[in-house]
């Protein structure tokens, strides 16, 4: 075919075929011009190409397709600044080039012949076509002006009709008329109208179903509607609220999951009658769930020197634990990603273990939440109860994470090795799900019932005694150990903490009262006898009441605290600075002990009397300390040789053993040096050293083993007033963390037999 030149018309989702007469609405100038161009130069004929971008206002060559159709320009009218046109498709087209024009498009074309099919398998398709029209709907057959199939004298124009009303896309016609073999092209064609025809089935299907359910359920819609216009009338709000929870989880960033499983819950709400109770159990839920934090986040304070500085504000000492998080900071800000560590604080009451928590939090600007697990027996405490029990309710942890408001909470979890368990469940074993960063990024909560991230959640638990802490939960801990305070440490803490404290919260000031170093020292020896500094704050805040009832009823501008007047305050001395007898005593030797309230003196006592042998234990001893008791025996008469004992002396003799105070329960594995010693000394006659406390385990061959806490009894040695401390050689490597101004106080010895112990305690 020879090329040719025309104006080019571009329209947004129309192709046009032969054979079929298509309305075209024209609003863009260049069109417009292109008509024009049309009408004048080219006797009324127009090429007609689809955009393959329907938003793309001013397109150039790559934005049209190649295969137009050349269409006869019937009748045109203007309205305005647009132009209604009415075209004739007359033959398919192939765009050649573009010729330079800035007011229009023009271009060369070629005809495009179509390859024609055998009448035999044109007839097949073009049956099979009309058929499934006559399936869709009888009466588009007359409304494209074909009655009967062997009535058509102009095949093309049926299929073209066909092509330009029944299909839909823009890419499907475009498709179809860029195909040039007839058996192709109608074979597609098919395709295309057998699926418009399956589609109308299923409509129609779905048209029946609907009317049907809508029988079925218009009574109850007619009853619902009434429902709600008396509630409009009544004020009653209550569907709105629910409303107002789904309208939120639609515009906020909520997790994907949970937004499904409100529209289901809202969904479940509004086809249950309010009168129902489990109307009321899925409002509940609801409530619930748009009141946890799901997405929203504090952001960490990522100035280093800013929290550094805020840690010490609120705490004196307690070097590790600061570190540690600032070490946290430093990390995090380096990598802009890392999951918060799971810190556990142990240490005797009193040392700032819940203080330091918040003031982690402080430091982070973080929200802060606490929940205390002391007691706790059942299970659902932390995982909540299932919504089929009356009054369920989530657990704890997710009822903390709602009170916080974010998802990055710092929550504090106290009292952990206070928890207990019984025929409700373990406790503990739930506690591993959200202690453990491998894990608590799913965590399971029975009511919620979906899973809830915990892994940005700076999880700080407390506890007096490790070895209460089940070992599976203790191995998902970062243990830091937080020890008693010393005098000089007491000293600094209430100067610079508790006094300005509690000034301010009895309303007075700094000139109004006046403590003296002399004061805060005979206060902490005499007043309190205790790890922490909760005492001492108790004392100190009793003084300031009492100054300001003086103040005010005798009008006095300010009273200065010393040791004369100290008494009028606070009352007589509690404790004695040093109540341990120091002198040498026979069948008495100061043992030390770790408790879960710190470090503490034990003294052994130890007398025998004519009898038959009895071995005689009290003073409320565990079943560790009763064997250590048997162990230091069993050891005295196995080298009664060594030291000169009659071995009949134990056949005619009863020995007691007793460890005051008798009403306070002890156990432990560190008096076995300490029994040995006070059995010797009681056996022998022989006065031990009341200067010498000790500490450390024996086995029946007499070797002394390692024990823990040998800061926190050296503390308690010093506080009474100990010169000297026997430990084991395998605690020497503890030494480096006991306070100077202990060491420099109290001499440490060393031992790793018990025969090295009674050389240094028996006189």
């Amino acid at each position: 075919m020879s090329q040719k030149i025309s104006a080019l018309l571009c329209t947004r989702d129309l192709v046009i075929f032969p054979e079929s007469v298509v309305s075209i609405d024209v609003g863009r100038q260049m069109s417009i011009r292109a008509i024009e161009a049309a009408n004048q130069k080219y006797g009324g004929e127009i090429i007609v190409v689809s955009q393959k971008n329907h938003l793309i206002d001013q397109p150039k060559e790559d934005d049209l397709y190649k295969v137009a159709t050349k269409c006869k320009i019937k009748t045109l009218r203007r309205k305005g600044n647009a132009v209604k046109l009415i075209v004739e498709g007359v033959e398919r087209v192939e765009i050649l080039s573009y010729l330079e024009n800035k007011s229009h498009f023009e271009v060369e074309y070629r005809e495009l012949e179509f390859n024609l099919t055998t009448e035999v398998e044109r007839d097949v398709l073009v049956n099979k076509i009309y058929n499934e029209i006559v399936q869709i709907n009888p009466k588009t057959i007359d409304e494209i002006g074909f009655r009967k199939i062997s009535q058509l004298d102009n095949l093309f124009e049926f299929y073209y009709t066909v092509a330009q009303f029944y299909i839909f896309k823009v890419s499907d016609k475009q498709e179809l008329l860029e195909i040039l073999d007839e058996d192709i092209f109608l074979n597609k064609l098919l395709e295309k109208i057998m699926y418009l025809s399956t589609m109308e089935k299923l409509d129609h299907e779905i048209d029946v179903k609907i009317k049907e359910r809508f029988d079925e359920n218009q009574k109850e819609y007619i009853l619902r509607e009434k429902v709600r216009l008396i509630k409009e009338e009544l004020n009653d709000d209550s569907n709105s609220d629910v409303e107002k929870i789904g309208k939120d989880f639609e515009n906020n960033p909520y997790p994907e999951h949970i937004k499904k499983r409100v529209k289901e819950e809202i969904r479940r709400y509004e086809m249950t009658p309010a009168s129902s109770a489990e109307s009321a159990v899925i409002r509940n839920y609801l409530e619930w769930i748009h009141k946890i934090p799901w997405y929203q986040k504090s952001i960490d304070n990522q100035d280093l020197n800013e929290a550094a500085k805020i840690l010490d504000e609120d705490h004196y000492g307690l070097i590790k634990v600061k570190e540690r998080i600032l070490e946290y900071l430093a990390v995090k800000k380096m990598t802009n990603s890392l999951k918060s560590p799971i810190l556990c604080l142990v240490g005797p009451p009193g040392v700032g273990k819940t203080s330091l928590a918040k003031s982690i939090a402080k430091s982070l600007n973080r929200e802060f939440i606490k929940q205390s697990l002391g007691g706790v027996k059942d299970e659902s405490e932390i995982r909540g109860h299932r919504r089929t029990y009356l009054g369920s309710m989530p657990g704890r942890i997710i009822q903390g994470m709602k009170k916080a408001g974010t998802i990055n909470p710092v929550f504090l979890i106290d009292e952990i090795d206070k928890m207990a368990n019984d025929f409700r469940g373990d406790p503990s074993s739930a506690m591993l799900e959200v202690l453990d960063p491998e894990q608590n990024y799913m965590f399971s909560d029975n009511y919620v019932e979906e899973p809830y991230d915990l892994s940005d959640v700076l999880f700080v638990a407390t506890a007096n005694y490790i070895e209460n802490i089940p070992p599976a939960l203790k191995d998902r801990l970062e243990i830091v150990e937080l020890s008693s305070y010393t005098e000089l440490e007491k000293l600094k803490i209430a100067n610079t903490h508790l006094i300005p404290k509690q000034i301010k919260n009895n309303g007075l000031n700094n000139k109004q009262i006046k403590f003296s170093d002399d004061v805060i020292l005979h206060i902490i020896r005499h007043y309190t006898r205790e790890s922490g500094v909760r005492n001492l704050d108790r004392v100190i805040s009793t003084i300031c009441r009492k100054v300001v009832l003086k103040i005010l009823k005798e009008n006095k501008k300010s009273i200065k605290i010393n040791l004369k007047n100290l008494k009028d305050f606070i009352g007589q001395t509690r404790f004695e600075y040093s109540d341990v007898n120091h002198k040498d005593q026979v069948g008495v030797v100061t043992g030390l002990a770790y408790t879960a309230y710190g470090g503490d003196t034990l003294p052994i006592e130890v007398t025998y009397f004519k009898g038959k042998g009895k071995f005689i234990v009290t003073g409320q001893l565990g079943e560790v300390m009763k064997e250590s008791a048997e162990i230091a025996l069993d050891w005295i008469k196995s080298n009664s040789d060594n030291l000169k004992i009659d071995i009949d002396w134990f056949s005619n003799n009863d020995i007691h053993i007793h460890v005051p105070e008798g009403a306070v329960p002890k156990d432990g594995p560190s008096a076995g040096i300490t029994i040995t010693s006070a059995l010797v000394s009681s056996i022998l006659n022989k006065k031990a050293k009341g200067s010498i406390a000790m500490t450390g385990e024996v086995t029946l061959r007499g070797n002394v083993l390692a024990i823990g806490g040998l800061k926190e009894k050296s503390l308690a040695a010093h506080r009474v007033g100990i010169k000297t401390i026997i430990f084991p050689k395998d605690n020497v490597k503890d030494l480096e963390n006991i306070p100077s101004e202990v060491k420099e106080s109290i001499k440490f010895i060393p031992v790793s037999h018990v025969s090295e112990v009674l050389k240094e305690i028996i006189l």
